[in-house]
């Protein structure tokens, strides 16, 4: 089960909520993730690029090939990855598979879903499972409250309006 949010995460969703605008002013969908290693140095980043590449190039995906290529099995497993949103099934998988350490995201699949709702948006092709539902062992936090998450939910209504 996710745990609460800590002080320092809010550092880093911040940068993350910055690369998710980047996406939104590129025409695409307001998510954007970044790497974090044991020293608490910013190691990589990414945002959604949907719209540039293909529907898989989400962020996350992005990161844990990066991660993958660059970080032996023992740097994967102490990093944390950040990002402005609960990964899907196929991010999760990837976020497993590869072995990164903790996730910390913002705002979750089901709140997402209830935005996109209130938008009338159709219904996503997939069931969106819970990230402990998929990855054994990991250490969760999120999602956020109060301002961070508000500003989250204003990135995806002005993507969605965009469209």
């Amino acid at each position: 089960m996710a745990q609460q949010l800590k002080e320092i995460d809010g550092k880093y969703l911040r940068r993350c909520l910055e690369l998710a605008k980047e996406a939104v002013e590129a025409g695409d969908e307001a998510f954007g993730s970044i790497l974090v290693d044991e020293d608490g140095k910013i190691i990589e980043e990414a945002r959604n690029r949907v719209n540039e590449k293909t529907i898989l190039a989400h962020p996350e995906i992005d990161l844990a090939y990066w991660a993958a290529e660059n970080l032996s099995e023992e740097e994967r497993a102490k990093t944390t990855m950040y990002t402005t949103g609960e990964h899907c099934p196929m991010c999760s998988a990837a976020h497993g598979w590869v072995g990164l350490g903790a996730l910390v995201y913002l705002s979750s699949a089901r709140q997402l879903g209830e935005w996109q709702k209130e938008y009338n948006l159709p219904e996503a092709k997939i069931n969106f499972l819970p990230v402990e539902d998929i990855i054994k062992n990991i250490e969760i936090r999120g999602p956020a409250e109060g301002d961070l998450l508000e500003e989250i939910k204003k990135l995806h209504q002005k993507a969605w309006t965009k469209k």
